[in-house]
Protein backbone atom coordinates (compact mmCIF):
# COMPACT_ATOMS: atom_id res chain seq x y z
CA UNK A 1 0.00 0.00 0.00
CA UNK A 2 1.55 3.70 -1.03
CA UNK A 3 0.87 6.03 2.13
CA UNK A 4 1.99 8.73 -0.17
CA UNK A 5 -0.31 11.10 -1.02
CA UNK A 6 1.99 14.42 -1.97
CA UNK A 7 1.27 14.12 -6.01
CA UNK A 8 -2.21 14.74 -4.77
CA UNK A 9 -2.19 18.53 -5.94
CA UNK A 10 -5.76 18.65 -4.77
CA UNK A 11 -4.95 18.31 -1.18
CA UNK A 12 -2.32 20.69 -1.38
CA UNK A 13 -3.97 23.66 -2.78
CA UNK A 14 -6.51 23.33 -0.49
CA UNK A 15 -4.12 23.51 2.39
CA UNK A 16 -2.53 26.43 0.26
CA UNK A 17 -5.61 28.10 0.39
CA UNK A 18 -6.72 27.97 3.73
CA UNK A 19 -2.59 28.81 5.15
CA UNK A 20 -3.35 32.18 3.37
CA UNK A 21 -5.73 33.16 6.42
CA UNK A 22 -4.19 31.00 9.32
CA UNK A 23 -0.41 31.40 8.66
CA UNK A 24 2.57 29.35 7.69
CA UNK A 25 5.55 28.83 10.43
CA UNK A 26 6.01 25.36 12.01
CA UNK A 27 8.05 24.59 14.46
CA UNK A 28 9.15 20.90 14.36
CA UNK A 29 10.85 19.53 17.31
CA UNK A 30 12.29 16.10 17.62
CA UNK A 31 13.48 13.75 20.33
CA UNK A 32 15.61 11.03 20.50
CA UNK A 33 17.39 8.74 17.84
CA UNK A 34 18.75 9.51 14.92
CA UNK A 35 15.60 7.96 12.73
CA UNK A 36 13.60 10.17 14.99
CA UNK A 37 15.55 13.08 13.03
CA UNK A 38 15.40 11.80 10.22
CA UNK A 39 11.64 11.69 10.18
CA UNK A 40 11.46 14.87 11.49
CA UNK A 41 13.41 15.84 8.28
CA UNK A 42 10.90 14.51 6.14
CA UNK A 43 7.99 16.13 8.00
CA UNK A 44 9.13 19.30 7.32
CA UNK A 45 9.34 18.56 3.84
CA UNK A 46 6.05 17.68 3.50
CA UNK A 47 5.21 20.93 5.50
CA UNK A 48 7.46 22.79 2.61
CA UNK A 49 5.74 21.51 -0.20
CA UNK A 50 2.39 22.69 1.76
CA UNK A 51 4.00 26.22 1.61
CA UNK A 52 5.33 26.54 5.39
CA UNK A 53 8.26 28.39 6.40
CA UNK A 54 10.13 26.90 9.61
CA UNK A 55 10.99 28.29 12.95
CA UNK A 56 12.52 27.27 15.72
CA UNK A 57 10.13 29.14 18.27
CA UNK A 58 6.91 27.41 19.59
CA UNK A 59 5.55 31.41 19.98
CA UNK A 60 5.90 31.86 16.75
CA UNK A 61 4.51 28.52 15.07
CA UNK A 62 1.17 28.74 13.87
CA UNK A 63 1.80 24.83 13.50
CA UNK A 64 3.82 22.19 16.53
CA UNK A 65 4.90 19.32 15.46
CA UNK A 66 6.57 17.68 18.56
CA UNK A 67 8.18 14.52 16.85
CA UNK A 68 8.82 12.34 19.93
CA UNK A 69 10.76 9.18 21.47
CA UNK A 70 9.50 6.55 23.66
CA UNK A 71 12.56 4.62 24.35
CA UNK A 72 12.30 5.78 27.93
CA UNK A 73 9.68 6.70 30.39
CA UNK A 74 11.22 10.10 30.97
CA UNK A 75 11.34 11.03 27.42
CA UNK A 76 7.62 10.72 27.57
CA UNK A 77 7.20 12.80 30.86
CA UNK A 78 9.44 15.92 28.93
CA UNK A 79 6.63 15.82 26.33
CA UNK A 80 3.70 15.85 27.84
CA UNK A 81 5.72 18.61 30.25
CA UNK A 82 5.45 20.14 26.71
CA UNK A 83 2.30 19.92 25.66
CA UNK A 84 1.46 21.47 28.89
CA UNK A 85 3.33 24.51 29.02
CA UNK A 86 2.72 25.64 25.26
CA UNK A 87 -1.18 25.55 26.14
CA UNK A 88 -1.44 29.07 26.67
CA UNK A 89 -0.58 29.50 22.99
CA UNK A 90 -3.38 28.64 21.86
CA UNK A 91 -5.34 31.32 23.63
CA UNK A 92 -2.64 33.83 22.23
CA UNK A 93 -3.28 31.93 18.62
CA UNK A 94 -6.66 30.19 18.38
CA UNK A 95 -5.70 28.67 14.95
CA UNK A 96 -2.70 27.32 15.94
CA UNK A 97 -2.13 23.41 15.44
CA UNK A 98 -0.48 21.49 17.98
CA UNK A 99 0.69 17.63 16.47
CA UNK A 100 2.53 15.14 17.71
CA UNK A 101 4.26 12.39 16.01
CA UNK A 102 6.95 9.53 16.52
CA UNK A 103 7.21 6.62 18.56
CA UNK A 104 5.14 7.92 21.31
CA UNK A 105 2.44 8.36 19.26
CA UNK A 106 2.30 5.33 17.99
CA UNK A 107 0.82 3.68 21.06
CA UNK A 108 -3.16 3.36 21.22
CA UNK A 109 -3.06 4.18 25.24
CA UNK A 110 -0.76 7.15 24.65
CA UNK A 111 -3.14 8.53 21.89
CA UNK A 112 -6.06 7.93 23.99
CA UNK A 113 -4.49 9.56 27.03
CA UNK A 114 -3.41 12.58 24.59
CA UNK A 115 -7.18 12.83 23.55
CA UNK A 116 -8.83 12.81 26.86
CA UNK A 117 -6.19 14.70 28.63
CA UNK A 118 -4.37 17.19 26.79
CA UNK A 119 -7.59 18.69 24.32
CA UNK A 120 -4.67 21.29 23.32
CA UNK A 121 -3.54 18.55 20.72
CA UNK A 122 -5.36 18.92 17.30
CA UNK A 123 -3.57 15.58 15.13
CA UNK A 124 -1.51 12.25 16.52
CA UNK A 125 0.70 10.79 13.29
CA UNK A 126 2.24 7.42 13.97
CA UNK A 127 5.80 6.89 12.59
CA UNK A 128 4.70 4.84 9.34
CA UNK A 129 1.94 7.09 8.37
CA UNK A 130 3.88 10.44 8.22
CA UNK A 131 3.16 11.08 4.49
CA UNK A 132 -0.23 11.18 5.47
CA UNK A 133 -0.10 14.59 7.49
CA UNK A 134 -1.30 17.02 4.52
CA UNK A 135 -4.55 14.87 5.04
CA UNK A 136 -5.15 15.00 8.74
CA UNK A 137 -4.15 18.92 8.60
CA UNK A 138 -6.44 19.43 6.10
CA UNK A 139 -9.00 17.93 8.33
CA UNK A 140 -8.10 19.86 10.97
CA UNK A 141 -8.16 23.02 9.13
CA UNK A 142 -12.32 22.16 7.87
CA UNK A 143 -12.62 21.97 11.49
CA UNK A 144 -12.07 18.69 13.01
CA UNK A 145 -11.59 18.48 16.88
CA UNK A 146 -8.98 15.64 16.65
CA UNK A 147 -7.52 13.59 13.81
CA UNK A 148 -5.16 10.68 14.23
CA UNK A 149 -3.39 8.00 11.92
CA UNK A 150 -1.40 5.82 13.77
CA UNK A 151 -2.08 2.79 11.10
CA UNK A 152 1.09 0.51 10.77
CA UNK A 153 1.71 0.86 6.91
CA UNK A 154 4.22 -2.06 5.71
CA UNK A 155 5.37 -0.04 2.48
CA UNK A 156 6.56 3.88 2.60
CA UNK A 157 7.39 6.43 -0.35
CA UNK A 158 10.67 7.23 -2.11
CA UNK A 159 8.66 10.61 -2.96
CA UNK A 160 8.73 12.33 0.26
CA UNK A 161 11.48 15.03 0.25
CA UNK A 162 13.51 15.86 3.30
CA UNK A 163 14.85 19.33 5.02
CA UNK A 164 18.15 18.04 6.49
CA UNK A 165 19.50 20.43 8.79
CA UNK A 166 23.21 20.12 7.77
CA UNK A 167 24.74 21.16 4.32
CA UNK A 168 27.63 18.30 4.50
CA UNK A 169 25.97 15.30 6.97
CA UNK A 170 23.28 13.03 6.00
CA UNK A 171 20.94 10.50 7.36
CA UNK A 172 19.92 7.83 4.94
CA UNK A 173 17.28 5.21 6.58
CA UNK A 174 17.85 2.24 4.83
CA UNK A 175 14.67 -0.18 7.15
CA UNK A 176 12.40 0.53 9.11
CA UNK A 177 11.32 -1.54 12.06
CA UNK A 178 12.52 -4.40 13.92
CA UNK A 179 11.70 -8.04 14.80
CA UNK A 180 14.09 -8.77 17.86
CA UNK A 181 11.67 -7.75 20.51
CA UNK A 182 14.17 -7.67 23.25
CA UNK A 183 12.06 -7.78 26.14
CA UNK A 184 12.57 -4.29 27.43
CA UNK A 185 12.53 -2.44 24.18
CA UNK A 186 9.28 -0.81 22.69
CA UNK A 187 10.40 -0.08 19.23
CA UNK A 188 8.92 -2.97 17.50
CA UNK A 189 5.52 -2.41 19.06
CA UNK A 190 6.06 1.28 17.65
CA UNK A 191 7.69 1.13 14.59
CA UNK A 192 6.84 -2.08 13.28
CA UNK A 193 8.62 -5.16 11.51
CA UNK A 194 11.37 -5.01 9.64
CA UNK A 195 11.04 -3.47 5.78
CA UNK A 196 13.75 -3.08 4.17
CA UNK A 197 13.94 -0.33 1.32
CA UNK A 198 15.06 -1.06 -2.26
CA UNK A 199 18.81 -1.03 -2.87
CA UNK A 200 18.54 0.88 -5.87
CA UNK A 201 16.57 3.79 -4.03
CA UNK A 202 19.45 3.91 -1.48
CA UNK A 203 22.04 3.54 -3.85
CA UNK A 204 20.48 6.53 -6.09
CA UNK A 205 20.03 8.96 -3.05
CA UNK A 206 23.73 8.98 -1.36
CA UNK A 207 24.92 9.45 -5.24
CA UNK A 208 22.68 12.66 -5.44
CA UNK A 209 23.87 13.21 -1.90
CA UNK A 210 27.27 13.19 -2.14
CA UNK A 211 27.03 15.14 -5.77
CA UNK A 212 25.45 17.91 -3.43
CA UNK A 213 28.30 17.85 -1.32
CA UNK A 214 27.44 15.28 1.57
CA UNK A 215 30.82 14.01 3.41
CA UNK A 216 29.15 12.22 5.81
CA UNK A 217 26.59 9.50 5.36
CA UNK A 218 25.02 8.13 8.53
CA UNK A 219 22.66 5.03 7.35
CA UNK A 220 20.00 4.35 9.82
CA UNK A 221 18.04 0.56 10.48
CA UNK A 222 16.84 -0.14 14.02
CA UNK A 223 19.13 -3.07 13.06
CA UNK A 224 21.11 -2.12 9.37
CA UNK A 225 22.98 -5.89 9.99
CA UNK A 226 19.43 -7.71 8.68
CA UNK A 227 19.22 -5.62 6.35
CA UNK A 228 17.66 -7.12 2.87
CA UNK A 229 16.43 -10.20 4.66
CA UNK A 230 12.87 -9.20 3.34
CA UNK A 231 13.87 -8.26 -0.25
CA UNK A 232 14.28 -10.46 -3.10
CA UNK A 233 16.82 -9.08 -4.84
CA UNK A 234 19.53 -10.66 -2.28
CA UNK A 235 21.41 -7.80 -1.70
CA UNK A 236 23.06 -8.17 2.09
CA UNK A 237 23.93 -5.01 4.55
CA UNK A 238 27.89 -6.29 3.59
CA UNK A 239 27.43 -5.87 -0.63
CA UNK A 240 25.25 -2.59 0.33
CA UNK A 241 28.03 -0.87 2.05
CA UNK A 242 30.49 -2.45 -1.62
CA UNK A 243 28.09 -0.78 -3.29
CA UNK A 244 27.78 2.71 -1.91
CA UNK A 245 31.46 2.46 -1.53
CA UNK A 246 32.13 2.41 -5.41
CA UNK A 247 30.11 5.82 -5.62
CA UNK A 248 32.92 8.20 -6.94
CA UNK A 249 33.38 11.11 -4.60
CA UNK A 250 34.97 12.18 -0.99
CA UNK A 251 33.03 10.96 1.31
CA UNK A 252 32.67 8.50 5.20
CA UNK A 253 29.98 5.97 5.20
CA UNK A 254 28.86 5.71 9.04
CA UNK A 255 26.06 3.48 10.35
CA UNK A 256 24.26 2.74 13.38
CA UNK A 257 22.73 0.71 14.98
CA UNK A 258 24.22 -3.23 14.53
CA UNK A 259 22.79 -6.21 16.66
CA UNK A 260 25.59 -8.47 17.90
CA UNK A 261 23.55 -11.91 15.87
CA UNK A 262 23.83 -10.69 12.88
CA UNK A 263 27.30 -9.62 12.56
CA UNK A 264 28.65 -11.86 9.55
CA UNK A 265 32.70 -12.16 8.76
CA UNK A 266 31.26 -10.77 5.41
CA UNK A 267 30.14 -7.30 7.47
CA UNK A 268 33.75 -7.42 9.36
CA UNK A 269 35.48 -8.55 5.93
CA UNK A 270 33.42 -4.99 4.39
CA UNK A 271 34.06 -3.22 6.94
CA UNK A 272 38.00 -3.66 6.88
CA UNK A 273 38.04 -3.56 3.05
CA UNK A 274 35.86 -0.59 1.97
CA UNK A 275 38.04 2.63 2.50
CA UNK A 276 35.18 5.07 2.80
CA UNK A 277 33.56 2.80 5.60
CA UNK A 278 34.25 4.05 8.76
CA UNK A 279 36.60 2.26 11.13
CA UNK A 280 34.48 2.43 13.87
CA UNK A 281 31.01 -0.34 14.90
CA UNK A 282 28.68 0.35 17.40
CA UNK A 283 27.55 -3.14 18.64
CA UNK A 284 25.16 -2.79 21.64
CA UNK A 285 26.06 -5.39 24.29
CA UNK A 286 23.50 -4.58 26.78
CA UNK A 287 25.10 -7.19 29.74
CA UNK A 288 27.55 -9.01 29.97
CA UNK A 289 25.90 -11.60 31.56
CA UNK A 290 24.58 -14.54 30.14
CA UNK A 291 21.17 -14.90 32.01
CA UNK A 292 20.91 -11.09 31.93
CA UNK A 293 21.13 -11.40 27.78
CA UNK A 294 18.68 -14.19 28.03
CA UNK A 295 16.42 -12.34 29.84
CA UNK A 296 16.72 -9.91 27.53
CA UNK A 297 15.50 -11.70 24.52
CA UNK A 298 19.16 -10.59 22.60
CA UNK A 299 19.49 -14.01 21.42
CA UNK A 300 23.47 -14.14 21.64
CA UNK A 301 25.97 -15.07 24.35
CA UNK A 302 29.25 -13.08 25.96
CA UNK A 303 31.33 -16.11 23.80
CA UNK A 304 29.55 -15.11 20.71
CA UNK A 305 30.09 -11.56 20.98
CA UNK A 306 33.63 -11.63 21.67
CA UNK A 307 34.03 -13.90 18.93
CA UNK A 308 33.01 -10.87 16.99
CA UNK A 309 35.20 -8.76 18.53
CA UNK A 310 38.24 -10.76 17.94
CA UNK A 311 37.17 -11.35 14.47
CA UNK A 312 37.33 -7.49 14.10
CA UNK A 313 40.77 -6.88 16.32
CA UNK A 314 42.05 -9.33 14.39
CA UNK A 315 41.60 -7.28 10.96
CA UNK A 316 42.92 -4.11 12.42
CA UNK A 317 43.68 -3.87 15.96
CA UNK A 318 42.96 -0.28 16.23
CA UNK A 319 39.54 -0.66 15.06
CA UNK A 320 37.02 1.73 17.34
CA UNK A 321 34.33 -0.33 19.15
CA UNK A 322 31.44 1.14 21.54
CA UNK A 323 28.55 -0.13 22.58
CA UNK A 324 25.12 0.28 24.65
CA UNK A 325 24.72 -0.94 28.29
CA UNK A 326 21.94 -1.55 30.30
CA UNK A 327 22.31 -1.44 34.51
CA UNK A 328 19.91 -2.39 36.21
CA UNK A 329 17.57 -4.64 34.35
CA UNK A 330 15.30 -6.44 36.90
CA UNK A 331 16.80 -8.94 39.15
CA UNK A 332 20.39 -7.82 37.91
CA UNK A 333 22.39 -9.92 40.48
CA UNK A 334 25.86 -8.03 41.42
CA UNK A 335 27.74 -10.94 40.10
CA UNK A 336 25.51 -10.34 36.90
CA UNK A 337 27.01 -6.73 36.67
CA UNK A 338 30.50 -7.49 37.92
CA UNK A 339 30.12 -9.77 34.47
CA UNK A 340 29.58 -6.53 32.40
CA UNK A 341 32.58 -4.69 34.04
CA UNK A 342 34.52 -7.77 32.94
CA UNK A 343 33.18 -7.42 29.64
CA UNK A 344 34.12 -3.93 29.50
CA UNK A 345 37.28 -4.61 30.85
CA UNK A 346 37.58 -7.43 28.21
CA UNK A 347 36.67 -5.12 24.98
CA UNK A 348 38.45 -2.13 26.21
CA UNK A 349 35.49 0.16 24.35
CA UNK A 350 36.12 3.74 23.20
CA UNK A 351 33.30 4.85 24.45
CA UNK A 352 30.05 3.61 25.69
CA UNK A 353 26.58 5.05 26.14
CA UNK A 354 24.88 3.85 29.25
CA UNK A 355 21.56 3.64 30.65
CA UNK A 356 19.50 2.77 34.24
CA UNK A 357 16.75 0.74 32.90
CA UNK A 358 13.56 2.42 32.44
CA UNK A 359 10.10 0.40 32.58
CA UNK A 360 8.41 0.80 29.18
CA UNK A 361 4.36 -0.63 29.51
CA UNK A 362 4.04 -3.19 26.92
CA UNK A 363 7.27 -4.93 27.28
CA UNK A 364 7.87 -8.34 28.84
CA UNK A 365 10.17 -7.03 31.28
CA UNK A 366 7.87 -4.82 32.71
CA UNK A 367 6.30 -7.33 34.03
CA UNK A 368 8.91 -8.55 36.18
CA UNK A 369 8.75 -7.72 39.73
CA UNK A 370 12.41 -5.97 39.91
CA UNK A 371 13.57 -6.08 43.44
CA UNK A 372 16.81 -3.80 43.29
CA UNK A 373 16.79 -0.71 44.66
CA UNK A 374 17.37 2.95 42.74
CA UNK A 375 20.41 3.32 45.16
CA UNK A 376 21.98 0.46 44.54
CA UNK A 377 21.36 1.39 40.07
CA UNK A 378 23.06 4.51 40.57
CA UNK A 379 25.91 2.94 42.71
CA UNK A 380 26.44 0.80 39.60
CA UNK A 381 26.38 3.47 37.05
CA UNK A 382 28.51 5.27 38.72
CA UNK A 383 31.08 2.48 39.30
CA UNK A 384 30.57 1.74 35.32
CA UNK A 385 31.37 5.47 34.44
CA UNK A 386 34.54 5.38 36.39
CA UNK A 387 35.96 2.09 34.97
CA UNK A 388 34.77 2.81 31.17
CA UNK A 389 36.50 6.55 31.98
CA UNK A 390 40.00 5.36 32.57
CA UNK A 391 39.64 2.57 29.38
CA UNK A 392 39.08 5.51 27.33
CA UNK A 393 41.55 7.44 28.55
CA UNK A 394 44.54 4.38 28.14
CA UNK A 395 42.71 3.49 24.58
CA UNK A 396 43.20 7.23 23.24
CA UNK A 397 46.56 7.08 23.66
CA UNK A 398 47.37 5.07 20.65
CA UNK A 399 46.38 8.19 18.22
CA UNK A 400 49.29 10.46 20.42
CA UNK A 401 51.19 12.03 17.54
CA UNK A 402 49.55 10.19 15.14
CA UNK A 403 47.59 12.22 12.21
CA UNK A 404 44.63 11.43 11.55
CA UNK A 405 41.37 12.54 9.15
CA UNK A 406 38.64 14.72 10.63
CA UNK A 407 35.23 15.55 9.52
CA UNK A 408 34.65 19.60 10.97
CA UNK A 409 32.01 19.28 12.32
CA UNK A 410 31.67 22.84 13.69
CA UNK A 411 32.94 25.28 16.32
CA UNK A 412 34.04 24.12 19.68
CA UNK A 413 31.75 26.22 22.44
CA UNK A 414 34.47 25.69 25.14
CA UNK A 415 37.24 27.44 23.59
CA UNK A 416 36.91 30.23 21.24
CA UNK A 417 38.83 29.86 17.85
CA UNK A 418 39.18 26.14 17.99
CA UNK A 419 36.85 23.25 16.04
CA UNK A 420 35.68 19.77 16.48
CA UNK A 421 34.59 17.16 14.32
CA UNK A 422 35.16 13.02 14.56
CA UNK A 423 37.23 11.26 13.20
CA UNK A 424 37.25 8.08 10.87
CA UNK A 425 36.75 5.91 14.53
CA UNK A 426 33.78 8.34 15.33
CA UNK A 427 35.85 10.07 18.12
CA UNK A 428 35.80 13.66 18.87
CA UNK A 429 38.90 15.65 18.45
CA UNK A 430 39.34 19.46 18.90
CA UNK A 431 41.72 21.70 17.20
CA UNK A 432 42.58 25.53 16.03
CA UNK A 433 41.37 26.34 13.17
CA UNK A 434 39.25 28.75 10.54
CA UNK A 435 35.47 28.19 10.55
CA UNK A 436 35.91 27.93 6.71
CA UNK A 437 36.88 24.51 7.21
CA UNK A 438 33.39 23.50 8.78
CA UNK A 439 32.06 21.02 6.72
CA UNK A 440 35.47 19.74 4.56
CA UNK A 441 38.13 16.93 5.84
CA UNK A 442 41.22 17.68 7.54
CA UNK A 443 44.47 15.91 9.02
CA UNK A 444 45.44 16.59 12.65
CA UNK A 445 48.26 15.60 14.38
CA UNK A 446 47.10 14.68 18.26
CA UNK A 447 49.08 16.16 20.67
CA UNK A 448 47.27 15.18 23.28
CA UNK A 449 44.71 12.43 24.75
CA UNK A 450 42.16 12.16 27.24
CA UNK A 451 39.26 10.30 28.21
CA UNK A 452 35.98 11.79 26.06
CA UNK A 453 38.48 13.18 23.06
CA UNK A 454 41.24 13.84 21.55
CA UNK A 455 43.13 17.13 21.16
CA UNK A 456 45.39 18.47 17.79
CA UNK A 457 47.05 21.12 15.38
CA UNK A 458 46.23 20.91 11.71
CA UNK A 459 48.39 19.55 9.32
CA UNK A 460 48.91 21.93 6.41
CA UNK A 461 49.25 20.31 2.93
CA UNK A 462 52.67 20.65 1.12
Amino acid sequence: METFIGNNEVIFEQLRQKLRSTGNKACVHSFGCQLNVSDGEKIKGVLRKIGYSFTDSYSDADLIMLNTCAVRENAEDKVFGIIGSIKHLKEINPDLIIGISGCMSAQEHIVEKIKKSYPQVDIVVGTSAITLLPKLLLECLDGKKFSADITEYDSFSENCEQVRESSFKASVPIMFGCNNFCTYCIVPYVRGRERSRNACDIINEVTNLVHNGYKEIMLLGQNVNSYGNDLQDGISFPELLIRLNSIEGDFIIRFMSSHPKDVSDELIDAMSECKKVEKHLHLPVQSGSNSILLAMNRRYTVEKYMGIINRLREKNPEFSVTTDIIVGFPNESDDDFEQTIKLLQNVRYDNVFSFIYSKRTGTKAAAIDDKISEEIKGKRMRHLLEVQCTIAGENYKRFQNKIIRVLVDGECHRKQGFLNGKSDEFIIVEFEGDKSLIGTFVNVRITKTMSRSLYGEIVRKG
